[in-house]
């Protein structure tokens, strides 16, 4: 380990990119305490505290770093390039415009990238807005019955604040996509996840100390020992992959022969990450988004909101944990069915003149890959709905009343975004003859 480790700074270039990439996430970090010119700063510690209880807040807050409830210049953080770029991905299914830029390789890819960027300003910019409107009337849908917030960040409320405002979130946004594909052209790994790796793992201590403050060392043990179980097994799950084999035929062209090869086609068995996870909690607090537009006065409207309350924004509640359990299954066959296309994989492998053994090319082929990328997505898409939920109820059971959002989806970015990070050093390690980490 620690021989590989000096190795990493024998190489130049290598040293070079990983000192780049320290250094982006600094700026990021330190980016991430600048609050936002024109807001009442006394009043960031309520938002804290509502942050605290959980809620739609304390997921957006995730992918943050805290930045959002500090209301800093990178308090959207990289959320709008992530909901772009799943966008654009959705949309390459229907557009047959994209479809084709998808096909043209480099090129087009560029152009994907371009168009995913303008989308990521718009919805930055929305956001923003949103959140302006958000923490000027009391916290808005951040609120519950039980836990109304009663906050005003934006005390004057004058337009051109609030452009001010929206302005500084949509341009801090900008310079974290810039940011991130600096890190991917001259640094290690990609640039967007690892800026949400450093979201994710700078709320861990945080979280570490406040269950020993509220509950000691017993279940601070108890917390490190399901976090190590957890890490053994997503790194387990993440490297399992089915591969399928794949023969291509031999040719003769003039006196030489071509082909006769055999290579495979990896299907993971969590093919689509952590999306699934972040599908479905947006879709689980949309009602909760929702119930605040209804009149606090009415009897029936504050009976909504506490149905609510108590049913889709708690991890101990059944309704909760079957509901939330079944999106993310849903979305996992949902994002995987984007990703991979049984019937272009097929026409692909037939174009090449090759063949899975004992299955014929063509429609045979189609319906074999999809018949495989359905049975291997299910225990997949059940191990990161396991993932998701067994934290929070374990927090839910030993600590109730806890302010403490111990979330598994933070687990499972963190090692995910570190396992594709160390191949990608392993990759240069490996090139310059020297031994890397991975065996």
């Amino acid at each position: 380990m620690l021989s590989s480790l000096r190795n990493i700074f024998k190489v130049q270039d290598l040293r070079n990119k990983i000192l780049f990439t320290l250094a982006v996430i600094a700026i990021y970090r330190f980016g991430s305490y600048i609050p936002v010119p024109g807001i009442d700063v006394d009043q960031l510690s309520v938002l804290k505290e509502q942050a605290e209880r959980g809620g739609v807040l304390a997921f957006l807050q995730l992918f943050s770093g805290g930045a959002l409830t500090r209301f800093s210049l990178f308090a959207l953080g990289i959320m709008p390039y992530i909901t772009s770029s799943i966008i654009m991905q959705i949309l390459a299914v229907v557009i047959p415009k994209l479809e084709q830029w998808q096909n043209q390789g480099a090129v087009g890819q560029r152009k994907i990238n371009q168009w995913t960027r303008y989308v990521t300003i718009a919805i930055a910019a929305l956001q923003a807005t949103g959140l302006a409107f958000v923490f000027h009337n009391g916290g808005g849908g951040f609120g519950s019955v039980q836990n109304p917030t009663g906050l005003d960040l934006i005390p004057e409320f004058t337009i051109p604040r609030v452009m001010l405002i929206v302005l500084t979130l949509t341009t801090g946004t900008a310079m974290l996509m810039w940011l991130g594909e600096l890190v991917t052209q001259r640094g290690v790994g990609n640039g967007m996840s690892l800026l949400i790796f450093a979201s994710v793992v700078s709320t861990l201590p945080a979280q570490g100390s406040q269950i020993r403050a509220e509950a000691g060392n017993v279940a601070l043990a108890i917390t490190l020992a399901v976090f190590v179980v957890l890490l053994v097994a997503i790194v387990f799950v993440e490297q399992g992959q089915r591969r399928i084999p794949v023969q291509f035929a031999k040719r003769v062209v003039g006196r030489r022969q071509y082909g006769g090869q055999s290579t495979y086609i990896p299907l993971k068995v969590n093919q689509s990450g952590v999306i699934p996870i972040i599908f479905a909690s947006s879709v689980l607090y949309l009602p909760q988004l929702l119930s605040v537009i209804l009149p606090s006065d009415q009897e029936w409207a504050q009976g909504i909101q506490r149905w609510v309350d108590d049913h889709l924004t708690n991890p101990a509640s059944i309704f909760y944990i079957v509901v939330f359990g079944l999106l993310i299954v849903g979305f996992a066959y949902f994002y995987t069915a984007i990703t991979f296309d049984p019937a272009k994989q097929a026409d692909t492998i037939r174009k090449q003149g090759g063949f899975i053994p004992g299955i014929r090319p063509g429609p045979q082929t189609e319906r074999y890959l999809a018949k495989v990328l359905s049975r291997i997505t299910l225990p997949g898409a059940l191990f990161i709905a396991a993932v998701a939920l067994i934290p929070s109820l374990l927090v839910t059971t030993f600590l109730p009343g806890s302010s403490v959002s111990f979330a598994g989806t933070s687990i499972l970015i963190a090692v995910g975004v570190a396992l594709e990070t160390m191949k990608q050093i392993d990759s240069q390690l490996m090139m310059r003859n020297y031994e890397g980490f991975l065996k």
